[in-house]
């Protein structure tokens, strides 16, 4: 049976503007991204059909291009939106930690740093410039690195914070493995950097560590 002889109030579409998109279920949203199926399938069946044969939603919105446009009912055209969709939303949770006056709460940095550095394969130290009155100046990605480490060299990062005229500075990377937990490694490294930064006035406030779901506070923990 085609959507468009379900009853009003299962169509997917329909659903989502007279309940709210939290009320879909994962094959609901993905089916109105698709908007059609295939052949002797609707677009929820299709929708179904490619989170089975990739594992579940998180892991098809991040296949590369090979792996999306081998599936049936796809290609590079869905491909391409689909990454504009990705985009947005990275874009949106910058908007959101930039247009704080103050950097009060560790909350929309951490939906950010989640949304940029979580399903990276690799290791990527990054630093969140602050102004004198904690206010966002800037987000680079300084160093790229292994699936295991990256070098960081704290003379760039000085560099990098003088160049932005910053008063503070917010250090973050990502565990590729998904576990969250600071190495002494990663202790060590916010500790020289703290000293290298403070001989030019700028203040450590935080090393956030991005692990699969979950950001874990250096100064949180007592750690800084």
């Amino acid at each position: 049976m085609a959507i468009t002889d379900w009853p009003a109030d299962e169509r997917p579409r329909e659903k989502l503007l007279l309940r709210g998109a939290a009320s879909l279920s994962d094959a609901e949203l993905l089916a109105i991204f698709l908007r059609t199926g295939i052949r002797g399938s609707s677009a929820v069946d299709l929708a179904r059909d490619l989170l089975g044969d990739f594992g579940g939603l998180r892991a098809l919105l991040h296949t590369d291009k090979e792996g999306f446009c081998s599936r049936r009912g796809l290609g590079t055209a869905k491909f391409a939106q689909l990454q504009a969709v990705l985009e947005m939303s990275r874009r949106h949770q910058k908007e959101l930690l930039f247009r704080q006056e103050a950097l009060t709460s560790s909350g929309h940095t951490r939906d950010y740093l989640q949304a940029h550095l979580r399903d990276r394969t690799s290791e990527c130290f990054c630093c969140l410039f602050l102004d004198s009155r904690h206010r966002p100046l800037a987000f680079e990605e300084l160093f790229q690195g292994t699936i295991d480490s990256a070098a960081v060299y704290p003379r760039e990062v000085v560099r990098r914070a003088l160049a932005h005229n910053a008063a503070a500075v917010v250090l973050a990377h990502n565990h590729p493995s998904g576990v969250a937990e600071p190495s002494d490694a990663d202790i060590r490294l916010t500790k020289r950097l703290a000293e290298a930064l403070g001989l030019v006035d700028v203040r450590v406030l935080d090393h956030m560590v991005v692990g699969d779901g979950v950001t874990v506070s250096l100064a949180e923990r007592g750690l800084m």
